[in-house]
């Protein structure tokens, strides 16, 4: 299993740099300094390693995310603990990985879209509704169209002619939901937002 794992982040770590297309087996394996005979003992082909790499990231992105939720002591502060690991976790990440696993890699894509649908909808909607209680959010949010629009604001980023060329997709992410953040916060709210924001600053 380590060595599966190890795998898969080599291969997760060039697939998130230039994409799946453009990455082999072959180049894999050099990476790792195996035979394409080790890495077929663990996986069928391309497409299975593709899929099991990010059925992994997307699993760790959720733990982190529950993680976050439980650790926060108010909604606000989960999302900028939610900033920093998305500055962490797609820090750099070429957008041409989405278009990739869309096109030629259906599993790992139905597991991507299975994410956003479901488990990101879920922790968006879950945030809303905590902030709404805890008086940080503005009390007459439309909870269903606000969680819809905060899902294709992340999206956003995954499209490179959105901003005309190279962009920093983790930077994209955190001025996205720095923006969405001061949206729906209550002047209560809106005081915390600047409170955590100075002291990430002093840290």
């Amino acid at each position: 299993m380590e060595v599966q794992e190890r795998i898969m982040d080599t291969a997760f770590g060039l697939f998130r740099q230039y994409g799946t297309r453009s990455i082999t087996m072959d180049d894999i394996a050099e990476r790792m300094g195996i035979s394409k005979k080790t890495l077929y003992a663990h996986f069928i082909d391309k497409d299975d390693l593709v899929h099991q790499a990010i059925t992994r990231f997307i699993a760790h992105v959720t733990a982190e995310c529950i993680a976050n939720h439980n650790d926060a002591k108010d909604a606000i502060e989960e999302l900028f603990l939610a900033m920093d690991m998305l500055d962490q976790r797609i820090r750099n990440m070429n957008p041409v990985l989405l278009l990739d696993m869309q096109k030629f890699h259906a599993r790992a894509y139905q597991v991507f879209l299975d994410y956003q649908h479901n488990t990101l909808s879920g922790i968006i909607r879950e945030n809303l509704e905590r902030g709404m209680k805890e008086g940080l959010y503005r009390p007459d949010l439309e909870i269903n169209i606000l969680t819809q629009y905060r899902i294709h604001g992340c999206m956003i980023g995954f499209q490179p002619e959105a901003f005309h060329g190279q962009v920093d997709l983790g930077k994209v992410q955190r001025v996205l939901l720095d923006h969405f953040l001061y949206g729906v916060a209550s002047v209560k709210g809106y005081k915390l937002i600047e409170k955590y924001k100075q002291l990430s600053q002093n840290q």
